[in-house]
This record gives C-alpha cells, structure tokens and sequence, in this order.
C-alpha cells in the first residue's frame, strides 16, 4: 500500500497519522450536528424567499456557495426587493460580516502555523456555528497536531448543508404555502442562545453578553445593520472593563 501524499512512508506510523486524522475531521461533523439543525430551516426559508425577490434559480445557488453567510444573504434578499443599488447592498453586507473579524482574530493563535492552503478555505468556511465548536476544541489541552482537519470536518459539512438546505427552499419550499409565515426563522435565534451559553463562566463574559445585547436592541433602528457593529464594540468594551475592575478580586 502507497501513499504518495505522505513523504518518508512508514507504514505504522503514516496509518497512526491517517486514524487521527480521521478522528478528528469525524469528531469535527458530530459536534456541529446540534447547530446544523438550528441552520436547516434558515436555509431552506432562504430558497424559498430568494426567487420572489429577484435572483434566479442559478443566482440563489451562487449566493449560498460563494458568499455563504445566512444573515448577510437574507440582508442582501431584503434590499434587491427593496430596488437598492448594488454598491450600497455590498457596504451593508459588509458591515454585517465584520463580526467574523472577532473570530478570526481568536483562532490566529492557533492556526498562524498553517499554509495558505489551509488558512484560505478555512476562512471562506468560517462561520458563527463552526466558530462556536471549533473555539472548543482548540482550547482543550491536549497535544493533538491536527486540530485543523476538525475545523475542516465541523466547516465543510455547515457548508454543504446549508447548500442543500437552500435547494430544498428553491425546490420543495416553493411548493409550501405560506411557509415563511410558520416562524421557522426562531430555530436560529435558539441556536446563538445555546452557542453563547456555554461561554457564560464568568463576570466578564456576562458583562460582555448584557451590555452587547442591550445595545444591539437601543440600536437596532440604525442604518445597514451598524448597530451590530455598536453593539459588539460596547460588549467588548464592557468584557474589558469589567475584567480590569475585577482584577486580583477574589472569585471573580
């Protein structure tokens, strides 16, 4: 048995190398399946909302392969019904997506040794789902070199969802009446609840929480969606200040 894409092949250690691999790419899928079923109404609500309000069958399944990113996408269907010019329906979008800025900037640590060829699709896949497991797993101490066929497992298989889920909106939904009005929409909201949860194990991560969402709602009404940017911004300045103030405290 060969395998050429592994120099110096020993046969033990290589298939040791290739197990592991295996464990944590598969270990990677199973962890963003509770996700992955918060995600699957939001996609298919997104095929079916997507051709009344202007893209084409092939434009629908564009947007969900090349931009993949469901908030922006919903945005961008809002404003192409609304007749908005494309440079202001890019700058919104923009915007929206600069969220993904926090979480890229928390896993450079951890994957700063990669190559390009493995920090370019893991990028275009980074979603707020896959953040969620992959942050986890990162942060669990053991000296497991391939953390990132993890990241690709949990990454590649959100995206391959929510692509199937986008053509059963364009198909099967279209023949739903009235689908968009059952509030399927909600199973995401439940799902950023159970994402956030977990990290709540401390003063500052709650300050961070409280303040963030309370923003988020006072300013909701702002244009292009920069209240989220507000928002995320007085959150994280709330964490900070919060963990300064509580510095050397006992039980923080």
């Amino acid at each position: 048995m060969k395998y050429p894409y592994l120099k110096n092949y020993q046969p033990a250690k290589d298939m040791a190398k290739i197990a592991t691999i295996k464990s944590e790419f598969t270990n990677g899928v199973k962890d963003i399946i509770p996700l992955i079923i918060g995600a699957i109404p939001f996609g298919i609500i997104f095929g079916s909302l997507a051709m009344g309000s202007g893209l084409s069958f092939i434009g629908t399944l564009a947007m969900s392969a090349l931009v993949f990113a469901g908030a922006s996408q919903f945005i961008a269907l809002t404003l192409l019904a609304a007749g908005t010019s494309w440079p202001m329906i890019v700058l919104t979008t923009f915007v929206v997506n600069l969220r993904h800025m926090l979480y890229a900037t928390t896993l450079v640590p951890h994957i700063k040794n990669l190559g390009q060829r493995w920090k370019i699709p893991l990028a275009f896949w980074l979603t707020d789902e896959a953040f969620a497991v992959v942050i986890i797993r990162y942060q669990q101490q053991d000296d497991s070199p391939y953390k990132q066929w993890y990241f690709l497992g949990a990454a590649l298989f959100m995206y391959l969802n929510w692509q199937f889920c986008t053509l059963l909106g364009l198909t099967v939904g279209q023949m739903i009446p009235n689908m968009t009005t059952w509030g399927l929409d909600f199973a995401m909201v439940v799902t950023f609840i159970g994402m956030v949860m977990p990290y709540l194990t401390e003063k500052p991560m709650w300050a961070t929480v409280v303040v963030a969402g309370s923003v988020a709602l006072l300013t909701f009404s702002l244009p292009h969606k920069l209240g989220l940017i507000v928002a995320a911004l007085a959150g994280i300045g709330a964490g900070i200040l919060t963990d300064y103030f509580l510095e050397g405290v006992p039980g923080k």
